[in-house]
């Protein structure tokens, strides 16, 4: 049976990370007489005996590895937001195909050395961040684990991802496969849904209609001035401050259904990305 997220219960889960206390309200509707809850397919939720039971019956078929970052969203959004935004889609992604799919503990802080001048952000070296993904799936594989999904809501960690994959996958011998969240937004449904015609961007439009949506309480608006907080931030890169300073602009584009729009939309995709990778395509 095809499974529906009702609107309650996608921003009932906006607790996503594992550094949050999750509701107990965080379900999906998945039939007339039942809900599962959302800490079903949080791998770290799990006691041992679930887990085992769940793989070696053959009900887990997946695992998603999500990847984000601690770093610096401007002057309005709280720095977890890439982990909690593409945590909050695993999740919500792996209720759809409940209970074959489950989530890792996400990777909190990814390849963020450009917004090191922006105070508050953590980065790891490119192979440190590596490593340990690599070690994640690798636990995985261990445990008999067969299909992994490494599914990134950070920029700065795409490229290296999509170019580790194949050694992954050669090393480990499963079939370890690599998405950003954002995979799901042709440009024709960016045109549709930003104004400012980008996603994801930094902290822009998209980003933040994604939080108004998902986690209003990680927004905070009061007390900035951006024209009065230019002076104080000391960017090295002119062309990185233009562009901080146009996207600080493109923020004030954001609403909570644009949000709940572009969140819908990612969630749908992955959902038919978990089947395919389930599949073996």
């Amino acid at each position: 049976m095809k499974t529906q997220i009702t609107r309650r219960a996608s921003l009932a889960c906006f607790a996503a990370a594992p550094f949050a206390v999750p509701s107990l309200e965080a379900t999906v509707d998945r039939a007339a007489n039942g809900y599962v809850d959302v800490r079903k397919v949080r791998l770290w939720e799990n006691t041992r005996k679930e887990f085992r039971e769940s793989l070696e019956g053959g009900v887990l078929k997946a695992v998603i590895v999500p990847t984000g970052s601690t770093e610096q969203h401007n002057e309005h959004l709280a720095m977890i937001h890439d982990t909690a935004s593409v945590t909050l889609v695993a999740e919500l992604g792996a209720l759809r195909v409940y209970p074959q799919v489950l989530v890792a503990t996400p990777v909190s802080v990814g390849i963020s050395p450009h917004w090191m001048d922006r105070k508050g952000t953590l980065s790891l070296k490119k192979e440190t961040f590596l490593a340990v993904v690599y070690d994640i799936c690798e636990s995985l594989k261990t445990h008999g684990v067969a299909n992994i999904l490494v599914l990134n809501g950070h920029g700065g960690n795409a490229a290296p991802l999509q170019e580790a994959m194949p050694e992954f996958r050669r090393k480990l011998g499963i079939n370890v496969q690599f998405n950003c969240y954002w995979d799901a937004y042709s440009p024709e449904i960016i045109r549709k849904y930003m104004e400012s015609n980008k996603a994801p961007g930094h902290a822009a439009e998209f980003e933040t209609s994604f939080a108004m949506a998902a986690f209003p309480e990680r927004i905070h608006w009061e007390g900035v001035d951006y024209e009065k907080a230019k002076s104080s931030l000391h960017i090295k890169s002119p062309e990185s401050a233009r562009q901080e300073e146009q996207f600080a602009r493109e923020a004030k584009l954001a609403t909570t259904a644009k949000g709940e729009a572009m969140l819908a939309i990612a969630v749908d995709w992955l959902a038919g990305r978990l089947q395919r990778l389930i599949a073996g395509a």
